[in-house]
């Protein structure tokens, strides 16, 4: 296929379309990187599904039980089909996906899984994934009532559309445990990328998280290459840098941003750059400035020292004062093992809590009281 050099993300959205369309039908080995999956949850998917399984991560294995998943790119659908037996009954998958064919095949699928399992906790929905609001199928039943035919109609489809958006958004504000991608991401154009990390964001819980598996490079690449079809839509050329996915998930406001996995053996190499497979996973925490509860965390270390992404400093060793709302955002996942929370003697009501006025050194008289004079002889607790 010939770039079309005046518009190349057309060109290169329809490679996608067209090539993922063909793999619905038929497996393409060059869309896929070699993973190992749990085999106990592979025997309730249909075989179709899984050999147009096109992936390069096991995002799967972050669903707990009793989650909301939201796999962004689902295909024919088996990582929702695997997050569907981890979350179980009370749990609940939805697989956004803009391919049709993928769409069928993964829609003609679940009642067979749902059959196997004993109970139906999955569906499918259609949109970008880099617009979560809006539903399009049911735009389409509005096209089919009001063709667009000339400029003057592009009003009221573009009207429509806002109207979908928020009447019925696809996927609600505040709804989904935990969003997970297998090898997507990378097909989205650049311009939409940070609309896709909003959209991201905006559908998750407070506390929510994060698992996407993708394939990034490790250095940037020149415009050649992205504009190349074949490479783009082979998860190659659209590959994020290295660090622009980190930087973009924390622009976004997610925190605990972590590599979790690093394939050393590049998946491609193009030109003397490394494409390899890497799962990254963060949280949506809500860890703003808030109230004072006379609470401090003890970082453990290894490190001399780490900074957060607000450029708050933790010294090894050290008590810092932290706000009620970070003392307990950094109290779970992904930071409990990092530090030792340190809470007050004695409580403060919430209506007694001052503004909390900065992250920085706090003495134990702090958190035990100023006039806080106990004695305790050793061995009166029976330590030895």
């Amino acid at each position: 296929m010939t770039p079309d050099r005046r518009n190349p993300e057309c060109d290169t959205d329809r490679a996608v379309r067209a090539r993922y369309s063909a793999a619905a039908l038929e497996r393409e080995a060059a869309l896929c990187c070699p993973v190992d999956y749990d085999p106990q949850y592979l025997s309730p998917i249909p075989q179709e599904v899984l050999e147009r399984d096109y992936g390069c991560g096991d995002p799967s294995r972050y669903v707990r039980e009793g989650d909301v998943v939201l796999d962004l790119g689902s295909g024919a659908g088996k990582i929702c089909f695997i997050a569907a037996q981890i979350a179980g009954p009370k749990g609940a998958v939805i697989g956004v996906d803009l391919n049709e064919e993928m769409l069928g095949l993964a829609r003609d699928s679940a009642p067979k899984v749902a059959e196997a399992l004993g109970y139906a906790n999955v569906e499918f929905r259609r949109a970008r994934i880099q617009d979560l609001a809006l539903d399009l199928d049911a735009l389409d039943e509005w096209l089919a009532e009001h063709p667009v035919r000339e400029g003057a109609d592009l009003a009221a489809f573009e009207a429509a559309s806002e109207r979908l958006r928020r009447a019925s958004t696809l996927v609600a504000d505040a709804s989904v445990d935990l969003v997970v991608s297998n090898c997507v991401l990378n097909l989205v154009q650049e311009s939409d990328r940070r609309q896709l990390v909003e959209e991201i964001f905006r559908v998750l819980k407070t506390g929510g998280r994060i698992a996407i598996s993708d394939i990034v490079s490790d250095e940037c690449v020149p415009a050649e290459l992205k504009a190349d079809p074949e490479l783009w839509s082979g998860c190659v050329s659209g590959a994020f840098q290295e660090l622009e996915l980190l930087r973009a998930l924390e622009a976004a406001g997610f925190r605990g941003i972590a590599i979790d996995k690093w394939e050393a053996e590049p998946f491609a190499v193009v030109e003397g750059i490394e494409f390899r497979s890497v799962t990254i996973t963060a949280y949506k925490a809500d860890i703003g400035t808030s109230r004072d509860a006379n609470q401090a965390l003890i970082y453990r270390g290894p490190w001399k020292a780490v900074e957060d992404e607000e450029g708050n400093r933790f010294v090894r060793g050290e008590r810092t004062a932290v706000s009620a709302q970070y003392f307990q955002a950094l109290g779970g996942t992904p930071y409990a093992d990092e530090f030792v929370p340190i809470r007050p003697r004695d409580s403060v009501p919430e209506a007694e809590q001052p503004r909390f006025q900065g992250v920085g050194p706090r003495g134990p008289r702090e958190t035990k009281g100023a006039a806080y004079r106990a004695t305790r002889k050793p061995g009166q607790r029976g330590c030895c």
